[in-house]
């Protein structure tokens, strides 16, 4: 292996060596200490060491890095305590998830450093958002995501590679190409000669290097990151090393030929580093065992503290109140300069001075929308055809020529990937609002949200300032891929929020609150409704307190709790039968629930006729009916019925859509529970 120091001091060479020594000694400890039973699991960089020290060398400390989960070396060479990582991975409430996440799946603002999830790919997209928030700001600056040679054959490595060539951002993505994923060899993972190939085929220049040479791993990426912050580009690097232990202990490595390992036995990035200070008169052999003995004292020293430790106390109101970032109350401007605002105020629909006496919805939302990004100068939006266009439903047309191509910013087919740079964007303090065309595409995208947005305050206590438009809906004769109510599919998932807007004064302070807010806000809007309801809006810039449900009609023979389309389809029943008194709940959001608003719907009648479009297995009405059932039985007159879509998909033909939805069974559901 041959070392070019370059411009390199001694001083600088010893410091190297110091950064990558570190890990190997902890991970060492770490094995005896799993083989005596005193941590559960672990995967080891053993072998691999130089890459993610050597790119962590490189960066700035203020950069972010999105490592693995054998990155060991990320985290020392940003010099996080080893007593608090200790605590970290023995689940202890003192690490650095309060004991909520296992080995490195966390992360930490102070160290920039964000923390993957297990499916390898989504933080390759994270750096984008990074990258972006960079590029907007005008900063020096690149973020740099690794993944292995496994994780490339993930569509989120396309996604993202992809976004950063077209949007032509400073983000540095690193391949540890150590020959298997998991037991899978390299020759079942691809067919290109070489993965750095794939870089010409995004329009992105890239390089294969030894990723066990600590200086050229140095080199390489701090010359790689100049280039990204001068030529506001991406770049990709193969760096070939292999790993010496299994993908974790419990899994070994007899599906590795012993030939591999005589091999890159030879190959070691940190006894070739020694032995190259040692030959080169940097360092003397005493030096090097009085630093190795230093590192095993403060090993030692370090497993102390950290098995020092408290038992884990389970609080349940802090697991649920951890789970969502609270809104902050810090003044109108954000720390970078950003017009952040705090949030609006709420409407009081009868004082105010309404300006808009019949707006339909799609024009309050673009109102709410429109309003939004003159209040918050770090709001950015981001979709397929959003720019020029206006989007499919022509909501963000004219913002363009008012906000700019930096803040309305057309996107890759991609979706996975713009939820990820939406997460990113958050990590540098910006607020998103990125339009799903239509909420049958969010499959897409799934994983960001579910496993992503969703969990990462919990995990770490970052927020996800993100709110995902989701035009859903049928009734307009568009079929099985774009009519889908999907909407129960996020409302199982803590850590997001879910609103479903029936009217434009609700759309509009809807929208509004969920840009304001810290958290991820899944924000449904019906396009069967866009542009057949109309009403009142104020004209002010205002919020709807997420989280309340809205009386729509007092009655006190029968309640019908709903939320969208439902709730028009309750008003007109209501106004067919006017010898029926019926009091109509309009839920307004689905995740958190107006639990006190359902039983106040339910003192007030005896009766309760849950009514959605989604269909009926899963939807929420199964949900909430199980809630009346085990809180409200007492003030039941009749059993909770539910009035929903056929479990069928949505069909394509009017005849048989009408058929399909809910409200051609509203009158059969309405007229069984007033017979009980």
């Amino acid at each position: 292996m041959q070392f070019d120091r370059k411009q390199l001091s001694n001083d600088e060479l010893i410091r190297f060596y110091h950064k990558l020594l570190w890990p190997r000694m902890i991970e060492e400890k770490m094995l005896v200490l799993l083989r005596q039973g005193k941590i559960s699991k672990w995967f080891s960089g053993i072998g691999q060491e130089a890459i993610a020290v050597g790119a962590t060398l490189a960066m700035h400390r203020d950069e972010w890095i999105m490592p693995l989960h054998r990155n060991l070396g990320v985290f020392t060479t940003r010099e996080m305590p080893l007593s608090k990582l200790f605590m970290q991975w023995q689940g202890s409430q003192q690490g650095y998830s309060k004991g909520r996440e296992r080995s490195f799946h966390f992360g930490s603002r102070q160290h920039h450093i964000c923390g993957m999830i297990s499916h390898l790919g989504p933080q390759l997209a994270i750096a984008d958002g990074v990258g972006l928030a960079y590029k907007l700001r005008q900063e020096d600056k690149a973020a740099l995501a690794l993944t292995g040679e496994g994780g490339t054959s993930e569509g989120d490595f396309h996604e993202a590679l992809n976004v950063a060539a077209v949007w032509d951002l400073p983000v540095i993505f690193i391949i540890e190409n150590n020959g298997y994923g998991l037991s899978t060899p390299t020759e079942e993972q691809y067919r290109c000669i070489s993965l750095v190939d794939k870089a010409k085929g995004y329009g992105m220049d890239g390089v294969q290097i030894d990723g066990n040479n600590i200086l050229s791993v140095y080199e390489t990426i701090k010359g790689v990151r100049d280039y990204c912050v001068r030529y506001q580009k991406p770049y990709l690097i193969e760096c070939i090393t292999f790993r010496m232990r299994g993908h974790e202990e419990a899994s070994g490595t007899k599906y590795v030929p012993k030939k591999l390992f005589e091999l890159w036995e030879m190959k070691d990035p940190v006894r070739n580093y020694e032995q190259y200070l040692l030959t080169s008169g940097v360092l003397k052999t005493d030096d090097i065992e009085n630093i190795k003995n230093e590192f095993k004292e403060k090993i030692e020293r370090e497993l102390e503290a950290g098995f020092s430790t408290s038992a884990v106390v389970a609080d349940t109101e802090t697991e649920l109140e951890d789970t969502y970032a609270k809104p902050s109350a810090s003044s109108t401007f954000g720390e970078r300069g950003n017009r952040a605002g705090a949030s609006a105020p709420l409407v009081d629909m009868k004082a105010s001075s309404i300006q808009h006496p019949n707006l339909r919805l799609i024009d309050a939302i673009k109102q709410g929308l429109h309003q939004s990004m003159q209040h918050h100068s770090n709001l950015i939006l981001m979709g397929q055809d959003i720019a020029e266009y206006g989007g499919a439903f022509k909501i963000t047309e004219g913002f363009l020529e008012e906000f700019g191509k930096a803040r309305v910013r057309n996107t890759p087919l991609c979706e996975s990937a713009i939820v990820g740079a939406a997460l990113g964007l958050s990590l540098e303090g910006f607020k998103s609002v990125m339009e799903m065309q239509f909420a049958d595409f969010v499959t897409v995208g799934f994983n960001q949200i579910i496993n992503n947005l969703a969990k990462i305050h919990y995990r770490w206590g970052q927020n996800a300032d993100v709110v995902i438009r989701m035009p859903t809906g049928g009734g307009v004769g568009a079929g099985p891929f774009h009519s889908q109510s999907n909407e129960a599919w996020f409302v199982h998932t803590p850590g997001l929020k879910v609103v479903y807007p029936a009217s434009p004064a609700d759309a509009k302070g809807l929208l509004i609150a969920a840009i304001n807010d810290p958290n991820p806000v899944m924000y449904f809007e019906h396009k069967a409704l866009y542009r057949s309801v109309s009403g009142p809006v104020p004209e002010e810039y205002y919020e709807i307190e997420i989280g309340k449900a809205r009386h729509v009609r007092e009655g006190d023979e029968i309640a019908i709790i709903s939320y969208g389309s439902g709730v028009h389809w309750a008003e007109d029943y209501a106004a067919e039968h006017p010898e029926i008194s019926i009091d109509i709940l309009d839920l307004r959001t689905l995740l958190p629930l107006d639990f006190m608003a359902i039983r106040e719907s339910v003192q007030r009648t005896g009766r309760v006729l849950l009514l959605h479009e989604d269909t009926l297995t899963g939807g929420i009405g199964g949900e909430i009916a199980a809630w009346i059932a085990e809180n409200c039985f007492s003030l039941l007159d009749a059993p909770v019925m539910r009035c929903a879509s056929l479990d069928t998909p949505v069909p394509f033909s009017i005849e048989l859509e009408n058929n399909f939805l809910a409200r051609a069974r509203l009158d059969e559901a309405v007229q069984k529970l007033l017979s009980y």
